[in-house]
This record gives structure tokens, C-alpha cells and sequence, in this order.
């Protein structure tokens, strides 16, 4: 399970886990516009991080981010977290 706390969006935190083949599950968004985010949760389960990171980059909303753009530098935090465990 990782945990990311969010930036400059109504959700206020991001938490999802990935197996093996680096395919995401579990997306949950603690806060921010519930129905939208449950859709997002929905639409990347399964799909793998680096398409997902990917897909969702620079999507805007209020400040410059959004809650998908906000996943996307979850993913990215969490791939910085898992280079520098295996270190």
C-alpha cells in the first residue's frame, strides 16, 4: 500500500497499491468530488503505472493541478520510492 499526500487539489490524499507487474489497485482519493474520483479509480485498475503516470500528467483543474494529474506524481513518487529501496 502506498500513500501520497496530494498538492493544490481538493483530495488531500492518494492511496493505491501495485503488484508484480506493476499494475495498479485499490486506487482510493481521501476527499475532492467523490463520483469523479471513484470513475478515475475505476478506469485505471489494472492498467499498468508507466501508462497510467502517463496518461493522467498535466491535467489541469484549480491551481495548475488536478486529482488525475495529482495520481500521476503519486505514481511518480512511488517509483522514486521503489528505486531508492532497492538501493
Amino acid at each position: 500500500m502506498f500513500t501520497y499526500l496530494t498538492s493544490g487539489t481538493c483530495s488531500r490524499q492518494i492511496i493505491f497499491e501495485v503488484d508484480n507487474q506493476n499494475r495498479l489497485h485499490g486506487v482510493k482519493f481521501i476527499g475532492g468530488c467523490s463520483g469523479n474520483l471513484q470513475g478515475v479509480s475505476k478506469l485505471v485498475e489494472g492498467r499498468t503505472i508507466d501508462e497510467v503516470e502517463t496518461l493522467l500528467a498535466g491535467i489541469k483543474c484549480k491551481n495548475n493541478t488536478s486529482c488525475p494529474d495529482q495520481l500521476s506524481k503519486a505514481i511518480s513518487a512511488y517509483k522514486k520510492s521503489q528505486t531508492e529501496n532497492s538501493k
